[in-house]
């Protein structure tokens, strides 16, 4: 049974649940059986980019894969604010306003840092049990509270000089911000409106474009190519917090789920290995540490 991660390369105009289950016929097809697949956080089939899919124990760390932060390119286009703030929507308003780039640059400053932003109506949160997007497909009044949220980095470029009609942004952001509602928010900032034209996701988490694989690689897979050439280990998804080594005896004790005391380490979240093996994902307060979550991993040891 493979346990780790395969992250996608997800093309334009195939959706997140539509991108695990492509993992799980592909795994399937090539001899596995029934595997438990999930995805670390959805994107839109109008974008593209990384997404992270979890197999197997992974699939315990993909709660935390949503929770982590993100880094997307946009391209910003002046002029018209469709109602799904992308280039699939009706065209609601327009503006004859084209700003400079080196007034996109000045109002940067304005959108880093912690910042309060209001969700698309056309997104999935939830109002009242029903999802924001299909209140708005039904053309009902959508009103979403305002969410608070961390740009941690806004950069912006464009080949032109003077006015420009697109810009093209790079951002990295904090969980639950929504990169059409920051390009509305700055369109609007500069006096005019706008859509995103193009949206694609650079980095999730520990997970970056250069770690991805195309549909077509994955797609090998079915066809009797390797696993092993496209799945990596759960540890890679961890590879932002530090390593807990334990000896045997310590192993089996977090195995039966019960807490370590006196460890030296500093408080904080860790992961717990008995030499290479992942154990447990384990919180550590005061020289306790207690399992977060445990892995049922086979040791290729015995």
């Amino acid at each position: 049974m493979p346990h780790g991660w395969i992250i996608l390369d997800k093309p334009l105009g195939l959706g997140s649940t539509q991108a695990v289950a492509a993992v799980k016929r592909n795994l399937r097809q090539a001899g596995y059986g029934k595997v438990k697949v999930g995805h670390g956080g959805t994107l839109d089939p109008l974008a593209s980019g990384v997404l992270p899919i979890a197999v197997g124990e992974a699939t315990k760390l993909a709660g935390r894969m949503l929770d982590a932060t993100k880094e997307y390119a946009f391209v910003l286009r002046f002029g018209e604010e469709t109602d799904t703030l992308d280039a699939e929507g009706r065209v609601m308003a327009t503006s004859e306003v084209r700003p400079s780039l080196a007034g996109v640059e000045a109002m940067l400053p304005r959108f880093t840092g912690a910042i309060e932003q209001v969700p698309p109506a056309f997104s999935a949160l939830k109002v009242e049990g029903r999802r924001a997007y299909d209140l708005a497909r039904a053309g009902e009044e959508v009103e979403l509270d305002v969410r608070n949220v961390e740009i941690f980095s806004l950069s912006a470029s464009s080949g032109r000089e003077g006015c420009v009609e697109e810009v093209l942004f790079t951002a990295h952001v904090s969980k639950g911000t929504y990169i059409r509602a920051l390009a509305r928010d700055i369109a609007h900032a500069l006096g005019t409106v706008g859509h995103v034209t193009m949206l694609r996701r650079l980095r999730a988490g520990p997970f970056d474009l250069s770690r991805a694989i195309s549909l077509d690689k994955l797609n090998e897979v079915g066809q009797g190519a390797p696993l092993e050439d496209v799945i990596l280990p759960l540890e890679a998804g961890l590879d932002d917090i530090p390593a807990l080594d334990l000896d045997p005896e310590a192993a089996r004790a977090v195995r039966q789920g019960r807490v370590l005391s006196g460890l030296p380490q500093d408080d904080g979240l860790y992961w717990a290995r008995a030499g290479r093996l992942p154990v447990a994902l384990m919180e550590l307060s005061g020289g306790d540490a207690r399992v977060v979550r445990g892995f049922n991993l086979p040791d290729v040891a015995e």
